[in-house]
């Protein structure tokens, strides 16, 4: 029997009926090295508010035994162990034994390529620790956890709460850690294997750093950064929420094989991809900057304060999203980081919330399969723009206070979104049910226009939300637009005022982009937005000017060519080195995956000569050669670009050059001799999959969606190489291959789940009717299999209208 996902009324109901005094669970890896099995004791004790009363654990890993209060129990069924005539005090034990650790959800054992060395992490979100352990798997059932790990004596073992007591025995180590703090299931984590370790005192705090031992010279290199991020971070959070992180140990662990990072209480797992294997760009070292301070912010936002059930999820994953880009700008050099935001998640988020898959930031959830279906755009960027929206509404000062209230009143429990809203009322003296209703509880976006005088907007079902936004008059100078005025309007109606200079030369809608919505230009600001918008005098309002111009894209109403002369128009003077890098990404998705057949090659040639002259800039140059390799429009000019360059740039060549055809087997051998990089095989795929050759792109699909052999972290590199423009009659009979495995795609685990219907949905040669029967299949799926579909589904449609017009 398939496991039974928990509904809210069941998690209502056993909330009601018990209450969690501790775990203490003891893990067993030794057998790790030379198999497969993890062997666990769980020994939870609760109590019960109405003794006699029957409710149930959650365990869908094998149960050896399993014992209520010493009585033996009956076999789970549907991942759920019965629990009858329960006593006041309680204590249930139970033994299991995983031996679906290669893909399996909840723990994975990790072979490292380059010296054979085994890892193991667990990773719980949502309700992923049943699958290792018998426990009550919902967020406000939180309690102490004690983890006892068993493990090789070679290996290191992190956990949530540090210090452990380390017991040396006959080739194996016992690592008792202590009590963490009342935490929900999904918030605790073992990590284990022969780990690299550097450690540094910060701000009060023992900071440490973990990888696999073949990737230490990149941890070593990335170290400064990363520990000065973590120590500002802290410092930052302190303050604005007024609750110092209150454990001095603070570990991250980057891991093989992991799907993005995960903010466990004291000890942040990470995707070790993270790690660069080459010198990081400057919007990678941002990248690494905000993913770390999102997932610190959860320490607060979801660990110390945790959603009663997932219909808050946003008060978790926005309410992060939002507060790491607040933070990187506030307390690190990334000030324009919200600005990398603009030019990349957000434009999804904006795309996402006009598609099918828009729904509201927070929604009902039946259960749990149902939450794991929106950890997506809309609650991650879009959530992130609405609550700066929202610090704009109430103003900053009183946005602090208010979190200084909520996180005095509710540490250590579990809340609702009725408690944050409180908070910020109460300390802001808004009225916020309009601004919760408008913002919260709806889906879609608003829309934007300005006449020279009058703001117009309007919202997904009638007027615009509340919100405060800005408008920007621009007049032409010397070097480009200036800035005649800036006007702050509280929007509250369809119409509104705007007290700005006549006549301008352009008027920029939501100039600093203070709020979440559409805007579109009047037919005298359109040319000037496209051809002109490098002329505006800020790295904000330029990408306010990329992300109308991109929205327009995706609706129809902007061509690719308008898409590239806009980005490029930016990228001649753009000043934030952190942008340079999406700026060119969208440039070159327009040009490539945006124009039909007839215009690709010539915006191609476009974006090929862009990248040229930024290469003659030193601080572009490196990302400027990676728009190069992508875009190389023969075998003589990828010749040209491989002299000098470096591995990184090399591999980007011969992905290139397998795409045109060129004979890449000899090259691609030696490199991999060459390359120290543990995961360079995976690179070496890309090439493969790239070839316009039949037989080799079948070899490459039954890897990666049958065998499913290539890890989540190089899915997209690899199925990027696989979809190419100019290679429809080799694909096309991938789209019936799709359809067949998409009903497997929901094995392993919420991640997986998301990256298998998304990254596999072809790209190019596909039927008309494709679309429409991959959503029909989907719908027969698990939630969050079928929510993935629909959204990849919804970009292609865009992207073929597009490539017709």
């Amino acid at each position: 029997m398939s496991p039974r996902s928990l509904t809210q009324a069941e998690a209502e109901q056993r909330a009601a009926l018990i209450a969690v005094d501790r775990y203490d669970i003891a893990l067993d890896f030794t057998e790790l090295p030379t198999g497969p099995a993890v062997t666990c004791v769980s020994t939870v004790t609760f109590t019960c508010r109405e003794p006699g009363a029957a409710t149930f654990a959650d365990c869908v890993a094998p149960v050896v035994s399993a014992t209520l209060n010493g009585e033996p129990l009956p076999e789970a069924e549907g991942g759920r162990i019965a629990l009858t005539d329960l006593a006041q005090h309680n204590t249930l034990r139970v033994e299991t034994r995983q031996t679906d650790t290669s893909d399996g959800p909840g723990v994975h054992k990790s072979v490292d390529p380059a010296d054979g060395e085994v890892y193991v992490w667990t990773t719980f979100a949502p309700d992923e620790a049943r699958y290792l352990f018998a426990c009550f798997d919902q967020p406000d059932l939180k309690a102490p956890h004690a983890f006892t790990v068993t493990a090789p004596d070679q290996w290191t073992v992190t956990s949530n709460s540090g210090d452990p007591e380390i017991h040396e025995l006959a080739g194996v180590r016992i690592w008792a850690f202590p009590d963490t703090p009342t935490l929900a299931t999904y918030n605790t984590v073992v990590n284990a294997g022969p780990l690299h370790e550097i450690r540094r005192e910060a701000g009060g705090h023992d900071l440490g750093l973990f990888c696999r031992r073949s990737l230490a010279s990149s941890l070593d290199r990335d170290a400064d950064q990363i520990f000065t991020v973590t120590e500002q971070g802290l410092a930052f959070f302190a303050d604005v929420f007024g609750m110092p992180f209150p454990q001095r140990k603070y570990d991250q662990v980057f891991m093989p094989d992991f799907g993005g990072a995960m903010e466990n209480w004291g000890c942040v797992t990470w995707e070790d991809t993270f790690l660069r294997r080459s010198e990081p760009t400057p919007a990678e070292q941002e990248i690494l900057a905000v993913v770390l301070l999102h997932e610190l912010s959860h320490m607060w936002f979801g660990n110390i304060v945790t959603m009663r059930w997932w219909d808050d999820l946003w008060l978790n994953e926005a309410f992060a999203e939002f507060a790491c880009y607040w933070a990187a700008e506030r307390a690190t050099r990334h000030t324009d980081a919200r600005v990398g935001m603009l030019a990349s998640d957000k434009l999804v988020a904006y795309l996402a919330d006009q598609g099918p898959m828009s729904h509201p930031i927070r929604q009902p959830m039946r259960d749990v399969a149902e939450a794991a279906s929106i950890f997506d755009a809309i609650t991650y960027p879009k959530g992130a723009a609405v609550l700066y929206q929202l610090m704009t509404y109430v103003g900053e000062e009183q946005f602090v206070a208010g979190m200084k209230k909520y996180f005095a009143r509710h540490a250590w429990g579990s809340t609702t979104l009725q408690d944050l809203t409180d908070a910020l009322a109460e300390t802001s003296g808004r009225d916020l049910d309009a601004w919760r209703a408008g913002w919260l509880e709806t889906a879609g976006t608003d829309r934007f226009t300005f006449d020279g005088r009058t703001l117009t907007g309007s919202g997904p079902a009638g007027p615009p939300r509340p919100q405060v936004l800005a408008v920007g008059a621009y007049d032409r100078g010397p070097k480009g637009l200036i800035r005649k005025a800036l006007v702050r309007v509280e929007v509250q109606q369809e119409q509104t005022p705007v007290p700005l200079p006549a006549g301008a030369d352009l008027y920029l809608v939501n100039d600093d982009d203070l709020t979440f919505a559409t805007t579109r230009p009047s037919a005298t600001d359109r040319p000037v937005l496209i051809d002109g918008a490098g002329g505006l005098p800020a790295p904000v309002s330029r990408g306010v000017a990329v992300a109308t111009v991109w929205d327009m894209l995706t609706n129809g109403e902007a061509t690719p060519a308008e898409t590239v002369r806009c980005v490029a128009s930016v990228l001649a003077v753009e000043t934030a080195d952190t942008v340079i890098e999406p700026y060119l990404r969208l440039a070159g998705d327009a040009a490539e995956l945006w124009a039909g057949d007839a215009d690709r090659p010539a915006l191609m040639s476009e974006f090929f000569a862009l990248c040229t002259r930024l290469a003659e800039q030193p601080a572009r140059r490196l990302v400027a050669l990676r728009g190069l390799a992508r875009s190389a429009p023969d075998l003589d000019a990828v010749a040209m670009l491989q002299s000098g360059a470096d591995i990184d740039l090399e591999w980007r060549l011969l992905t290139r050059k397998a795409e045109l055809g060129g004979d890449t087997r000899a090259e691609a051998d030696d490199l991999l001799k060459r390359d120290p990089d543990p995961d360079a095989g995976h690179r070496a795929l890309a090439v493969r999959a790239a070839r316009p050759d039949a037989a080799e792109k079948s070899a490459m699909w039954q890897m990666l969606a049958v065998d499913r052999a290539v890890p989540i972290s190089a899915m997209r590199a690899v199925t990027t190489a696989f979809w190419r423009p100019g290679q429809d009659e080799i694909l096309s009979g991938f789209g019936e291959s799709y359809l067949t495995q998409l009903p497997t795609f929901a094995r392993g685990g919420m991640i997986p789940s998301m990256v298998y219907p998304g990254r596999l949905l072809p790209r190019f040669g596909i039927t008309p009717d494709f679309l429409t029967r991959a959503e029909e299949v989907a719908a027969g799926t698990a939630p969050v299999v079928r929510q993935t579909v629909l959204e990849y589904a919804d970009e292609v449609r865009r992207m073929l209208r597009s490539r017709r017009a």
